[in-house]
Order: C-alpha cells, then sequence, then structure tokens
C-alpha cells in the first residue's frame, strides 16, 4: 500500500511510520515545513494548502494531528488552539482525499467522545457522544471527516484511549514519580481511565489500514477496563513499588484546573467492540501485561 501520513513526528505516528515500513509499505508525510526528504510533502493546513503529488497514487491517508490536550493548563485560547490543530486540519485532509479519489482515510479521534461520566456503564461505539469540552471537540474533529464520507471514501475514526509506551506519552511522567515511591491513585480512584500499549494502538490502526470491512468508529483501548485505582496498584506492581498516596480531587483541579475533571477524574468505560468484532487480536489484553511489555526492565 502506498500511506499518506499527516501528524507523523509525535508518539504515534512515529511508531506508524516504522511499523508500515517493516511490513513493506510505501509512507509518505505531510509535513508544515519545506520538504526535506523524498517521502515528505509539504502542506499548509491553516491555508487550506497540499502539495498535489502527496496523495497522487495513495491508497489510504492517515490523520494523526493534534495538540497535545494535557500539555499546559487550559485557557480559552488553548482550547481553541486544540480545536484549532484538529479540526481545520482534517477538514483540508478529508477534502483532498475526496478530490484525490483515494480510498481509505483513516482519522484520529479520542474516547472522551464519550464523555467523561459514563460511572460504570460500559460504552461501545454505538454509544452517542457524551457532554463537556472533550466530547464536543472529539464530536466536531470527527464530523469534519465528513468530506471523504460524503464521497464514498472508507472512513475510520480511531477513538483512541490513553497510550501506554516505554519512550514518550504519560508513563514518562509517571515514571519518576513511581520509582520514587510517589505513586498514587487520584481523586475517588473509582473512575474509570481508558488505556491501550503502543503496539496495539499501532496494530488498530494497521488493522484498520489493511482491512476493507472496517469503517465508521472503532474504540482503540484495551479490552479489559481498569479504574484509576486498578491502574496505580498495575503499575506499582510493574515498578514493584508502593503506591501509597491519594492525591485529592481538589487538588488535581487546583494543579490542572478544567483538564482534571474532563480527563483525570472522570473516564468512560470504554470497550473495543468493533475491533474485537472484526477479528483484532490485541498483543496486550490486560492492564498487566501491557505494563510488562513498556515498564519491564525499564
Amino acid at each position: 500500500m502506498k500511506v499518506v501520513i499527516a501528524g507523523s513526528s509525535g508518539l504515534i505516528g512515529t511508531a506508524l511510520v516504522a511499523a508500515l515500513r517493516r511490513d513493506g509499505h510505501q509512507v509518505s508525510r505531510l509535513v508544515r515545513r519545506a520538504a526535506a526528504a523524498p517521502d515528505e510533502f509539504t502542506w499548509d493546513p491553516a491555508r487550506a494548502q497540499l502539495d498535489e503529488r502527496a496523495l497522487r497514487g495513495a491508497d489510504a491517508a492517515v490523520n494523526l494531528c493534534g495538540a497535545n490536550i494535557g500539555a499546559r493548563r487550559w485557557s480559552g485560547d488553548y482550547k481553541q488552539s486544540l480545536r484549532d490543530s484538529r479540526i481545520t486540519p482534517t477538514d483540508v485532509l478529508a477534502t483532498a482525499v475526496a478530490a484525490a479519489g483515494v480510498p481509505t482515510l483513516v482519522n484520529a479521534s479520542g474516547a472522551h467522545y464519550y464523555g467523561g461520566d459514563t460511572g460504570d456503564a460500559v460504552v461501545d461505539e454505538t454509544a452517542p457522544a457524551g457532554t463537556g469540552f472533550l466530547a464536543t471537540l472529539c464530536r466536531d474533529w470527527e464530523a469534519a471527516t465528513t468530506p471523504a464520507g460524503s464521497a464514498g471514501v472508507r472512513t475510520v475514526l480511531v477513538r483512541s484511549a490513553v497510550v501506554l509506551a516505554r519512550n514518550g506519552g504519560m508513563l514518562n511522567m509517571l515514571h519518576p514519580l513511581y520509582w520514587l515511591g510517589l505513586g498514587g491513585r487520584l481523586g475517588s480512584g473509582r473512575q474509570y481511565m481508558p488505556w491501550i500499549s503502543l503496539d496495539d494502538e499501532i496494530g488498530a490502526i494497521v488493522f484498520a489500514l489493511t482491512h476493507a470491512t472496517v469503517s465508521g468508529p472503532i474504540n482503540a483501548v484495551g479490552p479489559a477496563p481498569v479504574t484509576n485505582a486498578e491502574f496505580t496498584r498495575a503499575l506499582g506492581r510493574a515498578m514493584h513499588r508502593p503506591t501509597p498516596f491519594v492525591v485529592p480531587g481538589f487538588a488535581m483541579r487546583a494543579l490542572v484546573g478544567e483538564f482534571a475533571d474532563e480527563a483525570i477524574l472522570r473516564g468512560p468505560r470504554a470497550i473495543p467492540a468493533a475491533l474485537e468484532h472484526a477479528g483484532f487480536v490485541f498483543r496486550h489484553p490486560t492492564i498487566g501485561a501491557a505494563l510488562a511489555a513498556v515498564v519491564g526492565d525499564r
């Protein structure tokens, strides 16, 4: 396959490029600077500009664009940046994919599509969008793929959980604290915390690219949901460290503001029903297996 990737420089994009090339696929990357390598094509989504050669003959496009939702405290300006960094590039790419006749678009989204307050209720891809900033962001992000879907492009919406990786992501921040024995649950610990290993995140995207029957939303989440308290104990076991502490909800709110209620102190109990129905097999089906793979012997 010839696959064009937007957002290839991040944690997931870098791993996806490597995996696709390892499997013998041809990969091109969209970059927001002057192209400096044979596999690069320049685009400027803010100006709706895309090198017309980029999608020529492509079998699929993958869109992973989006500023890090937890990189800084949310201000009005930063929340707008989170929207602009997702919705505008998605609309530009989806429109270009439709015009170029690319048959498949795989677009990133998030498990917080379902909102942060689903309690113990299990949610799969048939559940409606939730409420709150992140749920609305994910809904509008997915809606921006409409130009592709309306043109008959097979469109897959990857609603990703927190990605657990050896080098990068959330575990990079938690590892030093847990290593010092300062790990602990956040708030009540009863809130669900969707997770997926980096290997399975990449596996799910490749599966979506290579299986023509997969379409619409897919939950890229581990098949065994855990609460924050269960995650905390599992990470402590994987690192052979105690997890005696509790960070109260009010302290999290004081530290990171609105993000705490949206993504830390609440979370959906999401399951990967569509992926499993399509035959996808997880390499790391439990939080213990995922953490052993990414934390062990670190």
